[in-house]
């Protein structure tokens, strides 16, 4: 045992010394709190990487991983729990989406990579980092330069980790379905997979973060002895962890150079996502028992500049046609039949695959309102041309029940 530890020890120190090794850590670890575990033991925090050398310096202690913050911090030796948020907020510069997948097999774990990089690239993100966690699972990277630097006057650095929360539980949602299918394929078909309980119960789980998180840093070592290694998208499906050995590691940049704002589109329909189904009140009964003409509907003012077509604020529109013409009790053959028509409209139409994944998911979901006339929705994607009679209503449903009403 002590002269198996001994090699261990041995290896950590060869792999640490390697200067290309410290250089990559030390470069990603810029800005960020940096941490040195060995097992179940961190070094003191706050910390940081000061110099390359610091990370032989603090294996020759004994550590033999490095941990790192999603926050961008101005000074991370400055952290401290006694810090009020006002403080944490102006003291962070920004943060990175890391999408941590943990998995009981590698296999179930590119699955969800593969899912997680697909809805990615399918909301206009072309620029992210995988890595290998250095067990059995895979860290997908979103860097901060991405993102816009303010949502309706919020600023997107302080909404940390609130909002890096719900683009990870919008992402869970968007794959769920088609995960569940693929991981009941696999279990099917693969005799390595001894346990053969029901998908859905043994899907990977997405790791939610929380203030001052930290991940393995890429090319840190795990405690299994792995290397967390970055590949290309192209290595993901056929990954062998044996790639990961520390003595056949080769270096690859997991930050890439994002292009301003490309994540827009993410944080935008994950917020409004969030909106659908926590803040937004359930239709009420009245609704329901309303007999409207369904061949005689009279758009609001909002709704018949949306049915024109969009160039910006698709996806904003597409959620508030579903709830719309889901509250006045359309079939869902007709619902469909209508954005099909106001998609073709648009300049350019949204893709078939996001208005469909869309549909779907409003199917499993109660009814709901469309977004209020008082919130900012539609003036922020410019449709909002109120009359008279939008002076009195609190939301497009009531304006289009009460003029079939007159």
């Amino acid at each position: 045992m002590e002269e198996k530890e001994n090699r261990l020890n041995q290896t950590v120190f060869a792999y640490y010394s390697r200067k290309d090794i410290q250089k990559a850590i030390f470069e990603f670890c810029r800005k960020r709190e940096t941490i040195p575990r060995h097992q179940d033991n961190f070094g003191t925090r706050p910390d940081t990487l000061e110099y390359p050398q610091d990370i032989i310096n603090q294996v020759k202690k004994g550590f033999s991983s490095f941990h790192c913050s999603e926050e961008l911090w101005k000074d991370p030796l400055k952290l401290s729990t006694d810090l009020k948020q006002e403080e944490l907020d102006d003291l962070r510069e920004g943060w990175d989406l890391l999408i941590d997948i943990d998995s009981k097999y590698l296999d179930y774990s590119k699955i969800t990579a593969e899912l997680i990089i697909e809805a990615l690239r399918f909301h206009g993100v072309k620029n992210l980092g995988i890595k290998f966690s250095g067990s059995k699972g895979f860290h997908i990277l979103v860097p901060w330069k991405a993102f816009p630097k303010e949502i309706n006057e919020i600023k997107t650095k302080n909404m940390f980790p609130e909002w890096p929360r719900i683009i990870v539980s919008y992402i869970k949602e968007l794959i769920n379905r088609k995960l569940i299918e693929k991981i009941t394929e696999l279990t099917t078909t693969q005799t390595y997979i001894k346990d053969k309980e029901e998908a859905k119960k043994v899907i990977p789980d997405l790791i939610l973060v929380s203030s001052r998180h930290l991940f393995r840093a890429p090319y840190s070592l795990h405690e299994k002895g792995m290397s967390s290694v970055v590949i290309d998208e192209a290595q993901l499906k056929d990954f062998n962890p044996r790639l990961a050995e520390p003595f056949r590691v080769k270096i690859k940049n997991y930050y890439p150079d994002a292009k301003e704002n490309e994540a827009k589109e993410l944080l935008i329909s994950a917020l409004d996502w969030s909106k659908q189904v926590k803040k937004e009140p359930a239709i009420k009964r009245k609704f329901e028992e309303l007999k409207i003409d369904k061949s005689k509907i009279v758009y609001p003012p909002c709704i018949a500049e949306i049915m024109k077509g969009l160039s910006d604020g698709r996806k904003r529109a597409l959620f508030i046609l579903i709830n719309y013409f889901r509250s006045l009790g359309l079939e869902w053959e007709e619902i469909e039949k209508k954005i099909e028509e106001w998609n073709k409209l648009n300049k350019p139409a949204l893709r078939q695959g996001y208005i469909l994944s869309q549909l779907n998911w409003a199917k499993r979901q109660k009814v709901i309102l469309p977004p209020n006339c008082i919130t900012d929705w539609y003036k922020g994607i410019g449709v909002c041309n109120a009359d008279d009679l939008c002076s009195r209503i609190k939301n497009p449903v009531n304006y289009t029940v009460r003029k079939q009403r007159r």
